[in-house]
């Protein structure tokens, strides 16, 4: 019996979160790989062959610490901040396209959780959603650090999700479209990379990319989590797997927002010379279009992937080499250097579109 679209799409979507997953819990094993490799020490090698199972380790650390509710906090609300965060982490992944269409026999469907005209719109709402779960935590917990932590978390999101807001504009203003899957196809004509984003929006990427650092609030603008001011921030008062909800959402966030930045700036699933290879398939190995089709989108899977690994190796790169920024710094660079760098970049591109350059 042939499993109708809606099944093909179905699993798709259980992928799309299962690998969200996984790769943000392994991403806690090579953050201190990477960590070790450039402090030229020894990284996790004890649980499994060269450490492999460490976040298995950890997880069950996690789930088997005793639970801790600080005198005076909103138990119910302490425990919906934490939830927050992860659902929202999560939920942005939905509309990232992960690959181009898939076909088998009569059916046919994208490598992609859901297809809105408003992909972008979607992951700037639920990442702008997702400081609830860390003001909520911070505030629940009856702990004036860590509601410190809180309130910089927030102030730090709005100033940064601003800039953002207008790097992106830029894209827009060249696509013409909301959606990400549309965004990523505009970027693949004849399978080149002088088609993709970045040759066209160079100072929008780096813009895009010092703000996604203070969004997912990782080094050099982790100053909710501020150790040597406040103790842990936000989550200071969080023990077991609530805290292990905030510690992974971190992660997931990390790889969602490298997802966007590798379909928004570097063609997604695309790659060079996709075209001609799929031609190759099927006018001299005699293969079925719909088969070298399907075998191209695999590969451009692949190679999403291998930008989306890229990237969260750079991030990781970063927090073991730089220092983190004092909190007036963080503030003086997202008003008065990112945003008129933005406002610039977004009249600079409405004149080369004009100018018939882009």
């Amino acid at each position: 019996m042939e499993l109708p679209a809606l099944g093909w799409q179905s699993i798709v979507i259980f992928v799309v979160f299962a690998l969200s997953l996984l790769i943000a819990t392994y991403c806690t094993y090579a953050e201190r790989v990477i960590a070790a490799f450039l402090q030229d020490r020894v990284g996790p090698d004890r649980a499994g062959p060269y450490g492999l199972l460490q976040p298995l380790a950890d997880a069950v650390k996690m789930f088997t610490k005793e639970e801790f509710f600080p005198g005076g906090a909103n138990k119910a609300l302490f425990v919906f901040g934490p939830c927050l965060a992860m659902i929202t982490a999560l939920m942005s992944s939905a509309v990232i396209p992960f690959g181009n269409n898939m076909s088998f026999g009569n059916n046919a469907f994208f490598l992609q959780g859901i297809e809105v005209n408003i992909g972008m719109l979607w992951v700037f709402g639920v990442v702008s959603l997702g400081v609830y779960g860390v003001m909520i935590g911070g505030w629940a917990s009856n702990n004036k650090f860590s509601l410190l932590g809180a309130i910089r978390a927030a102030s730090q999101n709005i100033s940064y999700e601003l800039a953002m807001g207008m790097a992106l504009i830029a894209v827009l203003m060249i696509s013409g479209t909301l959606s990400l899957r549309e965004i990523t196809l505009q970027q693949s004509v004849a399978g080149e990379w002088h088609t993709w984003n970045i040759v066209k929006q160079p100072l929008g990427f780096i813009i895009f990319l010092v703000c996604a650092f203070a969004e997912t609030n990782r080094t050099p603008f982790d100053l909710p989590e501020c150790e040597t001011e406040l103790v842990g921030g936000y989550h200071t008062e969080y023990s077991s797997m609530k805290l292990g909800l905030y510690l992974f959402s971190e992660y997931v966030n990390i790889f969602v927002v490298s997802a966007v930045m590798s379909v928004l700036y570097f063609g997604g699933f695309n790659f060079p010379f996709q075209y001609e290879l799929r031609d190759w398939f099927v006018n001299s190995q005699g293969w079925e279009l719909a088969s070298a089709q399907n075998l191209i989108t695999l590969l451009g899977t692949v190679g999403l992937f291998l930008k989306i690994f890229a990237f969260i190796f750079f991030f990781m790169w970063i927090r073991w080499t730089l220092p983190r920024f004092r909190y007036d710094q963080l503030m003086r660079l997202g008003w008065t250097i990112l945003i008129p760098l933005a406002v610039f970049n977004i009249l600079l591109t409405g004149g080369l579109i004009l100018a018939g350059v882009i």
